[in-house]
């Protein structure tokens, strides 16, 4: 990777980013942002991925994403509900692909769970094969994965660990029900939504 001093012709810009959920790894190509990686899946190792993926040539360019970095802090601070950024999905392919460009229609304080997702995709058996796209997401937080939900209303997983995915979830002032009292998800119903305090 080279730093944005020797810079030449390269194919992937990317900067880290320390957010409230720890630092984020952002790679962005011509066509879009590419990859939001958290430190917890290895920098290193998911630079190797995408040298191997998409291209060797790699820059280290923090200006070239400031924009994007400027959205992630206005949607930390709650000023921004969704993220105005080109998406290059390249590394989601077949049905993953389908369920992660489903997933932004989920709107910012509002919650779906894996078996909402299968059949808003067309295929309501395939609840955990959503759970596995969610899982793989390459784009987590701005392709919003952390917004589904297992059935019964607990957290499931995600790619940045629960304790990240319960933090964005509250900075959303999204409402994820007990296991007794099941899942509140409907974009129609009021209830779904935490008033501000």
């Amino acid at each position: 990777m080279s730093n944005q001093t020797d810079a030449g012709t390269f194919d992937i810009a990317c900067r880290t980013i320390d957010t409230p959920v720890g630092r984020l790894l952002l790679a962005q190509t011509g066509r879009g942002l590419l990859r939001v990686a958290y430190e917890r899946e290895g920098f290193d190792e998911v630079l190797q991925e995408l040298s191997r993926r998409v291209s060797p040539r790699i820059l280290h360019s923090p200006s070239r994403l400031d924009g994007l970095a400027a959205q992630f802090d206005e949607y930390f601070a709650g000023d921004r509900h969704r993220f105005d950024v080109q998406l290059d999905q390249r590394l989601s392919t077949g049905f993953r692909h389908k369920v992660q460009q489903y997933l932004p229609r989920i709107d910012y304080g509002f919650t779906h769970s894996y078996k909402q997702v299968a059949e808003k995709v067309g295929n309501p058996a395939a609840a955990r094969a959503v759970g596995a796209a969610c899982a793989t997401n390459p784009l987590p937080i701005v392709v919003p994965c952390h917004r589904v939900l297992r059935s019964d209303g607990g957290l499931g997983g995600y790619v940045g660990g629960l304790d990240a995915k319960s933090t964005l979830l509250t900075s959303e002032h999204a409402r994820w029900a007990t296991r007794t009292a099941g899942p509140q998800t409907s974009r129609e119903d009021p209830t779904t939504r935490q008033p501000s305090a």
